[in-house]
């Protein structure tokens, strides 16, 4: 019965005489032949070990970072949040903003959504927003970050797409005949979004929607800062049959 209880004991940690440099070295090994799991294990057996250390924030930021790369969204935002939380000081509290934008931005996306053409205006746009806010934040206080450049291509792709959403929205009541809905909808995209694509088919809308109203001074108005700001565009001439490809789409 001894016997028998104590190999039904805790397995003892092979790393228990590791140094806190071997611990990451190991860890980083791990995650990039793919094996995140055993990663995450030991970035956590480090951020215990070196506790209060730079290396031990390095270890938190590296295992959001494999959560990131296993495609563990939530665990990777907990993680992140967790460490801007715990050191809003840290000389890398840009790059974990970075990253957080980075999470969301890819979970906004979807796996391959890129591959089966999914326009990122019809997806759930919390995660845009989420990614916006980040992306943002880190611009603003961090404007000679390394990471900054990148963060605002990221968000001028963000703020396209938010605005095509609101203009998908705009358009829905559109066709249900809610015209002052579309007319709100559309003019959110043009009053919080502005210079972006989506702007000419909210304005496209406006009009459609104030003409349908009977609001023909409105309507008038609206289609003459169509013609202004967008003098070759589609609408004018094919109206709803104008071809919208995705704002993402580079071919």
């Amino acid at each position: 019965m001894l016997l028998s209880a104590c190999a039904s004991g805790p397995t003892a940690d092979p790393t228990a005489d590791w140094s806190p440099n071997r611990l990451h070295a190991e860890a980083v090994a791990e995650r990039e032949r793919g094996n995140f799991e055993r990663a995450i294990t030991l970035f956590e057996r480090l951020e215990g070990r070196a506790a209060g250390t730079l290396l031990a924030q390095q270890a938190q930021l590296e295992k959001a970072f494999a959560h990131y790369r296993a495609g563990e969204q939530a665990q990777a935002i907990a993680t992140l949040d967790r460490f801007m939380r715990l050191h809003p000081a840290s000389p890398a509290l840009d790059y974990a903003l970075y990253l957080k934008g980075l999470v969301n931005f890819q979970d906004n996306l979807g796996f391959l959504g890129f591959l089966a053409n999914v326009d990122l205006s019809e997806r759930d746009q919390r995660a845009a927003r989420q990614s916006f806010e980040a992306f943002r934040e880190l611009v603003d206080r961090f404007p000679e970050s390394r990471y900054a450049p990148d963060a605002r291509l990221r968000l001028a792709h963000i703020v396209n797409s938010l605005a095509q959403s609101e203009v998908n929205v705009a358009r829905y009541y559109f066709s249900r005949g809610a015209y002052v809905a579309a007319i709100n909808r559309a003019q959110v995209a043009l009053t919080d979004f502005q210079g972006v694509p989506a702007a000419e088919e909210a304005l496209y809308l406006k009009y459609r929607s104030y003409q349908a109203l009977g609001m023909t001074d409105l309507a008038a108005d609206a289609r003459r800062v169509l013609v202004l700001n967008f003098p070759q565009s589609a609408f004018l001439g094919q109206g709803a049959a104008a071809e919208r490809a995705p704002w993402w789409r580079l071919w």
